[in-house]
């Protein structure tokens, strides 16, 4: 029993240690889904349980020994976000230049959302591929059960956190230059912290 109740701890405590920047995302997602109508919730959990699938999917590939790509160089899908990030500012830019309003909408849809939570999670596989290598078959099935119910904690969470009125008011008004920001300052962040910059550079 101490080993099941150990294994389904260790669980918890690596996937909120390695997710905890997802609430940031996910609150800003669930703002502009309510501020204007897109993602549509159902496409911000779909895109955050496929994201975190297939960074749990790659984690226990790296741990039969199979990875392809080294853990240093998964830092370039930081550029997924800021990429959306800075298209939604040029945006932005646009439609203030022309006197119109912008749209906060920076991930439209499940595939987005999916591709923002695998590039804000890609360190993510660097924790779990060591863990997934030395627990053996039975933990790594308990611990990826763990995950999914985590994963829908985290969901309304971000979705608690988005429903206040004051922060949607704020959104609906300056959301076209705060959220495209966020992905921005997500996407940098991911990819000073990989690293990648020096190998490149």
């Amino acid at each position: 029993m101490s080993g099941f109740g150990g294994t389904i701890a260790t669980a918890v405590g690596m996937f909120v240690g390695t997710n905890i920047d997802d609430i940031i995302v996910l609150t800003v997602l669930f703002l502009s889904s309510r501020a204007a109508g897109s993602p549509r919730p159902w496409q911000i959990w779909g895109g955050q349980y496929a994201g975190i699938a297939v960074l749990v999917f790659v984690s226990v590939v790296a741990a039969l020994g199979l990875t392809f790509v080294p853990d240093d160089w998964v830092g370039l899908l930081g550029l997924l976000p800021f990429a959306l990030g800075v298209k939604g500012l040029v945006a932005a830019v646009r439609a203030h230049r022309d006197g119109e309003d912008a749209s906060p909408v920076v991930a439209s849809g499940l595939f987005s959302v999916a591709g923002v939570t695998i590039a804000n999670g890609a360190d993510n596989i660097s924790v779990y591929t060591p863990v997934f290598r030395t627990i053996g078959a039975g933990p790594t099935i308990l611990t990826i059960v763990v995950f999914t119910a985590d994963v829908a904690l985290w969901c309304l969470a971000g979705s608690w956190l988005g429903s206040h009125k004051k922060v949607i008011e704020i959104v609906e008004r300056y959301g076209q230059w705060l959220v495209p920001a966020v992905f921005v300052a997500i996407g940098a962040l991911i990819v000073a912290e990989s690293g990648v910059l020096l190998k490149i550079f």
